[in-house]
């Protein structure tokens, strides 16, 4: 494709790279440029991209899009934002795919995995579309599974991904939208035609620093949609709608003046009910997934439904056909006398929440299994510690992913929230922490695995290792049958 296609839409302050040069493909890590590459220099957070400038040239890159002319004789392209112009060339690289397909973007701290995957499901089910999905346990492009490494990919990866769902057919796609790829530019020339807000709780702190920063991160998203819903539930509701730039609706589980709200909620250890009430029109709701949040997050995709023409009947009925979702709430099977339960919460707010849900269940203990993951947000440990102290009968400390930092140290941040004389077990391997709290159940005890959900790895001193939760327990149960034969 020719320099001056890619550079139709970007601001250029400065020129020397001819327009009509050919680029072969555009690359932002230096270590992939092959001859013939516009190598896009990005001013990061942990290193800046136009250090590796003369990297990309020794390898062939035929010109660099950057924010300060680089040195030596290559042709060079100044702009004054290389990371938005990161998304901007790649979208024209790969023809704008977003632009074919019918954008649905999901943002808040908790619930987006959930939500997506319904709002896909939903799709599928009463529009009978390809649906493309975007989220934290996998990407989507209809019914085949793609593995990912972050909630939103750099840009250039999520275009390139965009254009592989638009040729193979879909016609919809739905987004996990982070705060990170909001403020980081990742969407730029991504236009939603609805933008969902679910809640919002502390997390990613380390980066935003403020929860205001953190809130107008996640607002961003309805700066570029044609409509959007926010849960009127949450304390940051009118926050959204102020900043919003399109008609915004509400839906709640309690407030009967929001556009669709919840009546007659019954919560069950398998599922949630309720009738949803929007105006003059009223469905019954049930969903397979237990916890008094499955009822905002049914009401978060009713709402999508709504902003895309879905029938709040045809919406109801769809969830009524939805399965769980892997690393939510997750039940693991174990034939015994207490239950396993897998769940990502890796927040206060989520590890509240689970813990609660569980105890309106459980018919003996609550125990919680947690830990903190390392490099990141230091002032949730405590918080955690201290929910978990208050909301669980019993708890297990433990790791989550380390990463670099030592995991004794993350534990130490975590008991420092917990009473002295809190009932509690400190491991700091988690799967023998597992197989401990397994060990050590009681009749009617649910145990809670928090944290992972999902995930099938820990990352320890940078590393990242196999470490599946659901085997280890199967693991650990063929032990204790073979024990006992």
């Amino acid at each position: 494709m020719r320099l001056s296609e890619l550079l139709k839409d970007i601001p250029v302050t400065a020129m020397t790279a001819p327009p009509d040069l050919e680029i072969r493909d555009i690359r932002y890590d230096s270590r992939a440029v092959e001859p013939g590459d516009l190598f896009v220099a990005v001013t990061g957070y942990q290193s800046d991209g136009h250090r590796f400038i003369p990297k990309a040239v020794e390898k062939g890159a035929a010109a660099v899009l950057c924010q300060t002319p680089p040195e030596g004789d290559v042709p060079y392209i100044v702009t004054p934002d290389s990371r938005k112009a990161l998304a901007l060339v790649s979208a024209a690289y790969f023809r704008h795919p977003s632009r074919e397909m019918t954008m649905v973007g999901v943002t808040g701290t908790n619930g987006k995995t959930t939500t997506t995957l319904l709002i896909k499901h939903m799709l599928e089910d009463c529009l009978g579309a390809k649906v493309g999905l975007v989220g934290t346990i996998s990407n989507w492009i209809g019914d085949q599974e793609v593995p990912t490494e972050r909630t939103t990919p750099e840009s250039y990866d999520l275009q390139k991904l965009f254009r592989q769902m638009a040729d193979a057919g879909c016609t919809h796609a739905v987004m996990e939208v982070s705060s990170h790829a909001l403020y980081l530019d990742r969407v730029a020339d991504v236009h939603f035609k609805a933008g969902l807000f679910t809640n919002l709780t502390q997390d990613h702190l380390d980066f935003h620093k403020t929860m205001e920063n953190y809130a107008a991160a996640k607002a961003l998203l309805f700066e570029r949609c044609d409509a959007g819903a926010v849960n009127a539930d949450d304390p940051w509701a009118a926050f959204m709608r102020e900043r919003a730039k399109c008609p915004v609706m509400t839906f709640s589980a309690s407030d009967t003046g929001a556009d669709i709200h919840a009546e007659n909620v019954e919560l069950s250890a398998a599922a949630v009910g309720f009738d949803a009430v929007s105006g003059a029109e009223r469905a019954p709701v049930r969903l397979a997934i237990p916890g008094a949040f499955s009822v905002s997050n049914a009401l978060t995709v009713l709402a999508a439904g709504r902003l895309l023409g879905i029938p709040l009947a045809d919406g109801a009925a769809s969830l009524g056909r939805a399965h769980g979702v892997k690393g939510r709430v997750e039940v693991v099977p174990t034939a015994g006398d207490y239950t396993v339960v897998i769940d990502y919460a890796h927040t206060p707010d989520a590890l509240e929440k689970v813990l609660r849900t569980m105890k309106g269940v459980s018919r003996g203990r609550v125990v919680a299994l947690f830990g903190c993951g390392g490099d990141r947000d230091r002032t949730k440990r405590p918080q955690m510690g201290a929910i978990a102290a208050r909301e669980a009968d019993f708890c297990v400390v433990t790791s989550d992913n380390p990463r670099t930092e030592d995991p004794d140290a993350i534990i130490a941040d975590i008991l420092a929230g917990m009473p002295d004389d809190a009932p509690k077990k400190v491991i700091t391997a988690r799967p023998d922490a597992i197989c401990w709290a397994i060990d050590n159940h009681r009749p009617g005890d649910v145990i809670v695995l928090a944290g992972k959900g999902h995930e099938t790895y820990q990352e320890v001193s940078g590393v990242k290792r196999h470490m599946d939760e659901r085997e280890i327990v199967a693991e650990h149960l063929r032990e204790i049958e073979r024990n006992e034969a």
